[in-house]
Order: C-alpha cells, then structure tokens, then sequence
C-alpha cells in the first residue's frame, strides 16, 4: 500500500547560476546545431536544460529515494516542462525547489503493482517570481 503522507514533501531549497558553457554541452549533447543554443553569446537554455539542475542539488536529497523506492526497479515515466515568459538565458541565476506532488498505485498488465511518484520543481529567478516548473513521473516496476 503506497503512503500518501508523502504527498508535499520537499527537499531543501538550492540555486543554480545558468552559465553559457553548460547551455552548450547541454546542446551538444542532445545533438542540437541551433546557433540560439551554441552560437549567441548570451544564449537561451534548451527546453530540456533544466534537466541538469540535479547536479547542482546538495547530496542525499533526492526525493525519489526518500520514498523509499527499490530504486533498482524505477523506471522515468515522463517529463513535461512549463515556462511561464521566455526560457531562461546565460547569466540566470535560479533558486530551486521540489516537493512530491503525487504518490499513487496501479495495477500492471502483466501482474504486480507499480507506484507511481509524480514530482514538481520550481524555478523562480532572483525576484522570486515563478519562470519554469518541471513535472517528473517516477515508476516502480
């Protein structure tokens, strides 16, 4: 039985400084030849960028292993990003926060449970004001 009083937890704030050189490995690495990615010398992120903000994030706060998952049988179920105004250029200095938004159970087609973690991350810029959120889905197989 899945535990709902998980629902709202959320790790410790952390900031993130979006630098140029990190938009483009993170370009190259999903093979864009975009110059707005690569060429610009203030460039914009590429909509998945915010992706690698979990390489800024203090280690052992993962919410998704705090659930306490058999993180060998989770598989990612999904991403969808919000931008709320234009994406985020170089020079962006982000603070971040997460916290799970959904815990549940269904019936898998081939036997078993599978649990579901459904986790939003929000990215707010020095202002405070709301630029981009992520939504993650985590399955436990």
């Amino acid at each position: 039985m899945v535990d709902k009083s998980v629902i709202g937890r959320a790790e410790p704030p952390y900031e993130l400084d979006v630098e140029r050189g990190k938009i483009r490995e993170f370009a190259r690495a999903v093979q864009s030849r975009n110059p707005a990615y690569l060429d610009d010398p203030v460039p914009v992120i590429t909509p998945t960028f915010l992706t690698s903000s979990q390489h800024w994030a203090p280690p052992g706060t993962s919410l998704v292993a705090s659930v306490g998952l058999n993180l060998s049988r989770v598989l990612h179920g999904g991403q969808e990003y919000i931008f709320h105004g234009p994406p985020p250029r170089a020079g962006a200095h982000l603070s971040t926060t997460t916290r799970i938004e959904d815990v549940y159970e269904k019936q898998g087609q081939r036997g078993g449970t599978m649990t579901f973690v459904i986790t939003l991350q929000e990215f707010r810029d020095d202002a405070g004001r709301l630029v981009a959120e992520s939504r993650t889905t985590v399955i436990e197989t």
